[in-house]
């Protein structure tokens, strides 16, 4: 197998980054639709004039997370090609976009005057994404820079320079493992916020862990950026769990 793969479709030669961007779009967008039609997470739904406003937030929360994170992960790499504008506008993190996108919801939930999570109904699509999107980064290659380092071991990857931990299909492994768990743990009651809650704190001590297998810029000590971002997204998460689920004091008559 070469890397990158290219898709023949059509006659067309399709770079597999945008085909599996556009497949996660979808796909996330599509299992969200059915979720809501199927009224899975009532809890977490606004009204769409309020929902559109969310999106909004999340969108432009995601972008600036998304790009902000990149720039800090490959400094020096953007530092290089900063007389190149197209070059600048490459490259964005998930990790940075889950963070971004987080914060802009919040920032518009406090806008509109909503109280409760809305981040519930969003797990699931969210997971599927990223699984998807993250076919699109292994079939790549090395341009996509999501591989891992140097591995000897049996299952190890060559993209083109020698074997490699492919990190990118043990993203997808724990995603689709995460992604069984939480949708089991809906089944049974459980608190507004807590499945957003409990994907962040999963996904991020996964990243936080996982980039230790990966080639990376430190900059404190042996952490990248991405590394203590994902630290700081695994904290904020358990605070918001442990928080959720403390009893309140009782409200006089």
């Amino acid at each position: 197998m070469t890397f990158p793969f290219y898709f023949n479709l059509f006659g067309l030669h399709l770079h597999p980054h945008p085909v599996m961007e556009v497949l996660a779009y979808t796909g996330g967008f599509q299992l969200y639709l059915l979720l809501r039609r199927r009224n899975r997470f009532p809890h977490a739904q606004v009204p769409l004039e309020q929902n559109a406003w969310l999106l909004v937030g999340c969108i432009f929360g995601a972008l600036a997370g998304s790009k902000l994170l990149a720039f800090a992960e490959s400094f020096r790499h953007y530092w290089a090609m900063r007389d190149i504008p197209l070059a600048m506008l490459g490259g964005k993190t998930i990790v940075g976009g889950l963070l971004g996108g987080w914060a802009g919801v919040e920032l518009a939930k406090k806008r509109l005057g909503i109280t409760h999570s809305t981040g519930d109904a969003f797990t699931l699509p969210l997971i599927l994404g990223i699984a998807v999107g993250r076919v699109g980064c292994f079939l790549t290659g090395l341009s996509d820079h999501t591989y891992g380092a140097y591995t000897r071991m049996p299952w190890a990857i060559d993209f083109g320079d020698g074997p490699r931990h492919p990190t990118q299909l043990y993203e997808i492994a724990f995603l689709i493992l995460l992604g069984l768990c939480l949708a089991l743990r809906a089944r049974t009651p459980y608190l507004n916020g807590q499945l957003f809650r409990l994907f962040m704190l999963g996904y991020m001590l996964w990243r936080f862990f996982v980039e230790f297998l990966k080639p990376r810029d430190q900059i404190v000590g042996p952490l990248s950026a991405i590394q203590i971002a994902s630290a700081i997204g695994a904290a904020a998460a358990f605070m918001q769990l442990r928080m959720s689920t403390r009893p309140r004091p009782p409200t006089s008559a």
